[in-house]
């Protein structure tokens, strides 16, 4: 059973929980109820920075302190589409071929069409998030590190943990918002605002952060002797080669004229250290399971459990999406008790698929439920009933039998974040893109392949490395990333139902292959600076 264990002290999850008109105007700490303890009364012990350490990774977990949506812990941000999971989601998927939504909640239509404003508040929230948890971490190391009477092996560890999950959410923010506002447990942040920092400068201090000399990839441990849930060495691995291989897109169109730096060897490297490192379970399906936190395979997932760690979003927003409301044959196939009726996946999509071959194929159009048959294609994007349903996604564990949770009401099911998989396809399409494929880089991407139930390939292509991430991935959290990085986001080159607004698919203007600096920011803010074409 998974557990989060949170210290509920007046550090009022540090000032990132004071959020109101401006997500990062004030990063000191500043107590919600004068009434209670200040952070001084409380961290009096190293037992009492482990908890502060654990409400840094509950951020991603949950959106409330206590319960799914008791009491969001960022003011004017729903608790449910506000969790950081489903708010990547939202940012990440449904702007692409592998998601839609029926629902007409605000302006989440806007996603899926790429037509997004700069007061979308789904994009507010994800970007609140993002700088939420970079709050709370920041609070964590500035405190961590002035108490003198607690330094030692185990606070190092705890500060690299800090750090590392503090550049995982600015890796969110260099891949979704670009030139991005900037702070850390060095910067004393006044009422002005922290200063914005260019993309191609936040990708230099990523890569340093992580692996320079000071780096905190070294003071975490190897993944064999780490907690499941906490970072580790591997972690800081995968996140290094996630940062390389996007690195000609984060380093592209710099005010500064300067070059855009490729960085397909360092990434290789770094993938190829995955690979001969973690091999692949024969079942796929382990890694989107209920015991999923025992699947070998996954280095770094944000943990859910139906007791302990309840939300509206993460791995509950997934599967609970892709069921139609009040039928208990499909709810139970997925191990839940409710349906949502919101999310299915475009045409174009399962069209990447050898239906009868491929063992990732876990999609249906509601038949064998008892249902009406859902069109394959997504002719009314307000109609449920228009687009096929993942079957990925599941509380059941991975050999069918229920989840540990009794009531079902919240999945056990952790949704992984870094899983070895991606590395395999990240050494083949780094090598692929230096210069040509290598064995090492050919056997890793066919073992993808043969895992799948499909055959070995002789040869590959970058247009193979796409769609075999599409595969492999979908929902991870991934597909705007990898399509932004082949110059098909935005493009005609390839459309999907509903792309841009229309049924056929429409080209958008590049602006949107990132999201703007919400307004809400820019106005409380004068040091930041809109995204082109916002």
């Amino acid at each position: 059973m998974k557990r989060i264990n949170t210290i509920l002290i007046s550090i009022a999850v540090s000032a990132a929980a004071m959020f109101t008109t401006s997500c990062v105007n004030d990063l000191n700490v500043t107590p919600i109820d004068p009434n209670i303890q200040t952070p001084e009364d409380v961290l009096n012990s190293i037992e009492a920075y482990q908890q502060l350490l654990a409400k840094c990774y509950g951020g991603l977990s949950v959106s409330a302190s206590e319960g799914p949506d008791s009491s969001p812990d960022i003011d004017g941000i729903d608790g449910g589409y506000g969790q950081y999971m489903r708010a990547l989601f939202h940012l990440q998927e449904l702007p692409t071929d592998e998601a839609s939504v029926c629902w007409n909640d605000q302006t989440i239509k806007s996603l899926h069409g790429l037509s997004w404003t700069t007061s979308d508040v789904f994009v507010t929230a994800m970007f609140s998030r993002i700088y939420y948890q970079i709050g709370l971490c920041n609070e964590f190391i500035r405190r961590a590190e002035a108490a003198e009477e607690f330094q030692g092996e185990e606070m190092d560890y705890m500060l690299a943990q800090a750090r590392a999950l503090r550049a995982l959410s600015y890796y969110h923010a260099i891949d979704l918002f670009g030139n991005v506002p900037f702070a850390t447990e060095d910067n004393s942040v006044g009422a002005s605002g922290p200063d914005q920092i260019l993309r191609y400068d936040l990708y230099e201090w990523l890569v340093n952060e992580i692996d320079g000399e000071d780096g905190f990839r070294d003071d975490l441990r190897p993944a064999a002797s780490t907690e499941y849930g906490r970072t580790s060495q591997e972690f800081a691995t995968m996140l290094l080669a996630k940062i390389y291989l996007n690195a000609e897109v984060f380093t592209a169109d710099d005010p500064q004229g300067r070059p855009v730096i490729s960085a397909w060897d360092e990434c290789a490297a770094e993938s190829k250290k995955i690979v001969d490192t973690y091999s692949l379970p024969s079942e796929w399906q382990w890694n989107f399971s209920a015991d999923n936190n025992l699947c070998p395979e996954i280095i770094f997932a944000v943990q859910s459990d139906g007791a302990n760690i309840q939300t509206y979003g993460s791995t509950n927003f997934v599967i609970k999406g892709s069921i139609v409301s009040g039928n208990p044959d499909w709810q139970a196939a997925l191990g839940t008790n409710d349906g949502w009726g919101g999310l299915v996946v475009t045409p174009q999509f399962l069209d990447l698929f050898d239906e009868s071959t491929d063992q990732r194929f876990l999609f249906t159009d509601g038949s064998e439920f008892g249902e009406q048959a859902h069109t394959r294609e997504i002719i009314d994007n307000s109609n449920f009933a228009s687009g096929w349903c993942q079957m990925k996604f599941t509380n059941l564990k991975h050999d069918g039998s229920p989840a540990d949770n009794s009531t079902s009401s919240y999945p056990d099911t952790d949704y992984p974040i870094f899983r070895a998989a991606d590395a395999y396809l990240m050494l083949a399409e780094a090598q692929l893109r230096k210069g040509g494929i290598q064995a090492d880089g050919l056997a890793a991407y066919n073992a993808v392949r043969e895992r799948a139930g499909l055959g070995s390939s002789s040869s590959v292509t970058l247009d193979d490395i796409l769609d075999e991430r599409a595969r492999e991935l979908y929902w991870e959290n991934m597909r705007r990333q990898d399509l932004v990085r082949f110059g098909l986001l935005t493009s005609s080159t390839y459309l999907w139902d509903w792309k841009g607004g229309s049924y056929q698919g429409n080209s958008v203007d590049d602006r949107y292959n990132l999201y703007p600096i919400p307004t809400t920011e820019i106005n409380s803010n004068s040091k930041l600076k809109q995204n082109p074409g916002y």
